[in-house]
């Protein structure tokens, strides 16, 4: 029985998607439940080339014997998640807690007039922060308020905890990053919540003592969509030149890029109660690295990085994407844990 935790180490776009949906297929959770602030955060999932952008179901999807949940702490609108449902097929094994907060069409259209919102920090624009504001105040509508809902309604909390009783492994997906967060991020440049480890326990209703693995994830290069402080940030001339360009799941705006930022991903595994490390994009560091799948194949500079890493972060490199496919990747787990 194994509950793990995964979030973000930066500022979001990591490539948890990636790693999620890797966890799934290796480990087997009888359980992938999903926390976090709601829809303005996509993960990406790619297998034999065929791509999947998720905004509500978890990652972990592609596990067909996977129960997937959606914990309490996490808004919903009922359009993206009904959506995602029918097109992923899994209408069958899909549950939302009865107590998850719903956005609506006044606050999409909030989020998206608000200057202050929309033009100084650079939302997403999916209503998030606004149906925050109403949860907050006790006028937020439910998931047990909506009809069309009716037949995906659970208790998460409970089913979570019965299954880890059983002896079932959880795996539970966080959203956004640490550099997000409402209370430890780059305020007032974050969401509209706490994104760390114990903020995506507590959506799910899974208690701290249940918590076995906390794994954050980071990028070679770490990349913010928005406003606000990036100190590593390199200009998209130097970004273009090492061939990173990329665009947010969501929103589609083109990503800031930055130089490895050692002190801040110290800070953010010190503050999630990181047990393991997952580095993404080291292909992007080292071309010749893409598709490797095993350790000794690394090159000499990807495992200097991952050396350096390990000493900045003082936690253990277990996960090593390299490339987008949930294949590509050197597990270290059994070695290192």
């Amino acid at each position: 029985m194994v509950a793990t935790i995964v979030v973000g180490g930066f500022w979001g776009d990591e490539g948890k998607g990636k790693i999620i949906s890797y966890l799934s297929m290796k480990d087997l959770p009888s359980i992938v439940a999903r926390g976090g602030v709601g829809p303005n955060a996509g993960h990406t999932v790619e297998i034999d080339g065929q791509k999947f952008g998720v905004r509500m179901i978890p990652s972990g999807f592609i596990y067909e014997k996977a129960k997937l949940l959606i914990g309490a702490g996490v808004l919903v609108d009922p359009k993206v998640f009904l959506s995602e449902v029918q097109t992923l097929k899994v209408e069958k094994r899909t549950k939302l807690d009865y107590r998850c907060a719903i956005i609506e069409e006044k606050h999409i259209e909030e989020d998206k007039s608000d200057v202050h919102l929309k033009g100084k920090i650079g939302t997403t624009g999916t209503g998030c922060g606004p149906a925050n504001v109403d949860r907050v105040k006790r006028i937020a509508k439910q998931a047990k308020d909506v009809e069309q809902l009716k037949n995906f309604l659970t208790d998460v909390p409970l089913e979570i905890n019965e299954a880890l009783d059983r002896g079932e492994d959880v795996l539970v997906e966080g959203t956004q990053g640490f550099g997000l967060s409402l209370y430890y991020g780059t305020y007032p440049y974050v969401t509209s919540k706490d994104t760390t480890a114990s903020a995506i326990a507590s959506d799910v209703g899974l208690g701290p003592t249940k918590v076995d693995e906390v794994i954050v994830v980071f990028k070679c290069f770490p990349t913010r969509v928005g406003g606000g402080p990036f100190p590593t940030e390199m200009s998209q001339e130097d970004a273009e030149k090492l061939g990173i360009v990329e665009y947010g799941t969501v929103t589609g705006r083109r990503r800031r890029i930055g130089y490895w930022d050692g002190k801040f991903a110290r800070y953010s595994a010190i503050v999630n109660g990181a047990t393991q490390i997952a580095l993404t994009g080291m292909d992007k560091l080292d071309k010749e690295c893409f598709g490797v799948r095993e350790w000794d194949k690394l090159t000499y500079k990807a495992k200097k990085f991952v050396e350096q890493v390990e000493d900045d972060v003082k936690v253990p490199v277990t996960l090593i994407s390299t490339g987008p496919d949930l294949k590509q990747i050197v597990d270290l787990r059994r070695e290192k844990c």
